[in-house]
């Protein structure tokens, strides 16, 4: 999974303008075919909306969970989309993750089978 953060403040003060959001639109569906062109595969993706879209619950030991409004954590970098790529091996992964076009940083970790 590639965790995709950046600096949220930087992007709800500023907005892309209509002509940037379609650059990064056409720069994420570039890089989605460099990825199926080099092997790997996209197995899901998306963009989160901001923060003050966020509800977390907190589950307590012996009482309802408390529920509040926003991220978990305070954070100058926030989650702010992902994608579940298929690669061969973690350096695969790594080289995918390093041309993703993002101006913040990408987690990649892997994602624990659950399922028989």
């Amino acid at each position: 999974m590639f965790l995709i953060y950046r600096d949220e403040a930087a992007f709800v003060d500023a907005p892309p303008t209509p002509e940037v959001f379609q650059q990064m639109l056409a720069a994420h569906l570039a890089w989605q075919e460099s990825v199926d062109a080099g092997g790997g595969k996209i197995l899901a993706g998306e963009a989160l909306t901001d923060t003050t879209t966020a509800t977390t619950v907190r589950p307590q030991a012996d009482a309802d969970p408390i529920i509040t409004d926003g991220p978990f954590a305070e954070t100058k970098e926030a989650l702010g989309g992902f994608y579940t790529v298929e690669a061969e091996d973690l350096d695969q992964a790594l080289a995918f993750a390093k041309t993703l076009p993002t101006n913040g940083c990408v987690e990649v970790r892997p994602v624990m089978p659950t399922r028989g």
